[in-house]
């Protein structure tokens, strides 16, 4: 099993076709049979939960089998997303980001599932790595929750390690989530639970019950394609 996150953006004053994506998308995913779970996603402005949306950053994380025994030089969007999404893609000229993902470790749930299969909470590996934390925040938790993640993220950007983040969501600032790349295990470790303000957010999430719902997920990065702002953040790393 793998994992893509793919992530897309439009030319300027086309941000449009992304909010529309989110709607067209539904079908031709739905009848994907390689795509076992999917989610269409926006983007925060600042690589991480972020109130601010980005509207001509859009993504789309799948788990499929496409991707099972491919040749990762290339990557071929036909094949896994379908004829109708790569063409969209392309017709707008969109600049395409994606990472294929190996899950390792995790626990919690997504829409009630695990998307990714059953996973050990650890295991002995210690290389480059990336993260998907996500949750659905309670309604009434939401205040809470924007007032304090926010300091946490201005950090993330310097801390020893970290290589880069995209944040994304399904519903805005109810359901988010981060994705973000370290050198090592260790490293993502140093900054969740030994940086101060982050343990702090953790300490809140848990005594104030922000979530209905959450999500802890690392992966193994196995190959990446494209560049997103013009840059491939994981280039000469794998």
């Amino acid at each position: 099993m793998n994992c893509t996150l793919t992530i897309v953006r439009y030319p300027k004053y086309t941000g449009f076709a992304g909010f529309l994506s989110m709607a067209f998308f539904r079908i031709p995913l739905m009848l994907n049979r390689n795509i076992s779970f999917w989610k269409l996603l926006g983007c925060g402005r600042n690589g991480t939960f972020d109130i601010h949306p980005d509207w001509r950053q859009w993504g789309v994380l799948s788990v499929t089998g496409a991707m099972n025994n491919y040749k990762l030089q290339t990557i071929n969007y036909k094949l896994i997303y379908g004829s109708f999404i790569n063409w969209w893609w392309q017709f707008f000229k969109c600049e395409i980001f994606t990472i294929l993902l190996e899950p390792i470790e995790g626990h919690g749930l997504w829409d009630g599932k695990e998307p990714f299969g059953i996973l050990p909470k650890q295991t002995n590996y210690e290389g480059l790595i990336a993260v998907l934390t996500r949750a659905t925040i309670r309604l009434s938790k939401l205040k809470s929750f924007w007032k304090n993640v926010g300091g946490v993220a201005s950090k993330m950007d310097g801390a020893p390690g970290f290589i880069t983040s995209i944040g994304i969501g399904e519903v805005p600032w109810i359901k988010q989530a981060t994705f973000s790349v370290w050198q090592s295990k260790e490293s993502m470790k140093k900054f969740a639970y030994k940086m101060h303000e982050h343990a702090a957010v953790i300490r809140k999430t848990k005594q104030e019950n922000w979530y209905s719902e959450d999500m802890f997920v690392r992966f193994k990065p196995i190959a990446v394609f494209g560049t997103l702002n013009g840059i491939n953040p994981l280039e000469g790393k794998l």
